[in-house]
């Protein structure tokens, strides 16, 4: 057996209503002055309404910076940490999606610490402590409650990561309830991501090991058997939980054991056309997965039974790959997602600077099962198209 190391959050609440006990969570871990980090969204929805009045009657001073955007630039993290120090916070909670709590991460490491953003670009370049950070999803879709890694957008189409342990939250909270009034395609889009994260952490060409293709296995289970209920009865408590806990159980897969192609080509349809990651992951997933087929066949064989009960199991693996392809393309299809790039109005002769862009995504297409080369991205993009 190779060796190999397996990192995620000290701890992981799944609970529904368990927001009711921020205020003593937060005791706990030693914070008396959070600073949450949010979005507009949060706000207009009224649920940063709901989690402020969890600290009515609490000693605990609260502040709010309800500026991130999706894909943050470099600007709002700066923002965000000179209200922190402002408030004098002595913790962080970040509250929404994976901007949010991608932004309340480096918020924890940066308002603790001397260092710059630009310090900390890379992996492990993060020096010091950060603060007691909690983070609160409220889409199941990007896992980062669980992973080392926050994205920072640098310039009009380029990104760059920040890959520390420091970025792992003393708690993730899994709360159903904040999620009930996700719109339907949001819960299809961002459950599709959780989907990817796990694929891709059990087709990892590097760090694959045994507890991540465990959680990748038990996260598909929760995320097929749940996702379509959740969007098609938005208000199912228990289809919301096993969404959130799914997308949980990915992103420690995928922490450990990184993404690939998919990932890779789909970030520049984010960074070129602001399109939301898990759309983009959507687009390529298919295209991607028959790239991969061949040399991917035997482990996608052993996925398939955990996405649908549908597949032939006693077909060749190649075959149970195709099945489980076109399964996966049926369900984007059920769940109204645009399947094509011509549907988010990208035109053909775009499609090479996509393909540019996606061969700088190398930390992410060294872990593919498959190597890519320009070419073959560009021929993804054009079945894509």
């Amino acid at each position: 057996m190779k060796s190999f190391q397996f990192s995620t959050t000290k701890s992981i609440i799944s609970e529904s209503g368990s927001i009711q006990r921020l205020a003593e969570i937060c005791s706990a871990q030693g914070i008396t002055r959070p600073y949450i980090i949010t979005d507009g969204g949060i706000v207009a929805c009224g649920l940063l309404a709901t989690l402020e009045a969890v600290f009515k009657g609490s000693e605990l001073m609260i502040d709010c910076y309800t500026k991130v955007v999706a894909d943050p630039s470099e600007a709002i993290v700066i923002d965000a940490v000179k209200g922190a120090k402002t408030h004098n916070a002595d913790g962080i909670i970040g509250f929404g999606g994976g901007s949010s709590m991608d932004t309340a991460k480096l918020v924890a490491l940066l308002a603790n610490t001397d260092q710059s953003l630009a310090d900390v670009y890379g992996i492990d370049q993060a020096k010091g402590e950060r603060l007691p950070l909690i983070l609160i999803p409220t889409t199941a879709g990007t896992g980062s409650e669980v992973t080392q890694i926050a994205i920072v957008t640098t310039g009009e189409s380029t990104k760059a990561g920040v890959v520390a342990p420091q970025l792992l939250p003393d708690v993730a909270l899994l709360d159903a309830e904040l999620t009930l009034g996700l719109p339907f395609h949001v819960t299809a889009a961002t459950g599709i991501d959780a989907m990817v994260h796990a694929i891709e952490a059990y087709t990892s060409a590097h760090k694959k090991n045994p507890y991540s293709d465990l959680l990748a296995k038990q996260a598909l289970k929760l995320l097929s058997q749940n996702i379509e209920v959740a969007c098609s009865d938005g208000t199912n408590v228990d289809a919301r939980q096993g969404m959130l806990l799914g997308a949980c159980m990915a992103g420690q897969a995928f922490a450990n054991s990184p993404v690939a192609a998919v990932h890779a080509l789909a970030y520049p349809l984010g960074g070129r056309f602001h399109i939301p990651h898990g759309l983009s992951n959507s687009l390529v997933l298919p295209h991607v997965m028959r790239f991969n087929a061949k040399a991917a066949a035997a482990l996608y064989a052993e996925l398939a039974p955990h996405i649908s009960a549908g597949i032939d199991m006693s077909q060749d693996a190649e075959k149970i790959s195709m099945e489980l392809i076109a399964y996966l393309e049926g369900l984007i299809k059920r769940l109204e997602l645009p399947a094509t790039l011509r549907e988010m109005n990208i035109s053909k002769d775009q499609l090479e600077g996509l393909a540019d862009d996606a061969m700088l995504q190398t930390r992410l297409l060294i872990n593919n099962p498959k190597d890519v080369t320009r070419k073959d991205a560009l021929a993804i993009y054009k079945a894509a198209f």
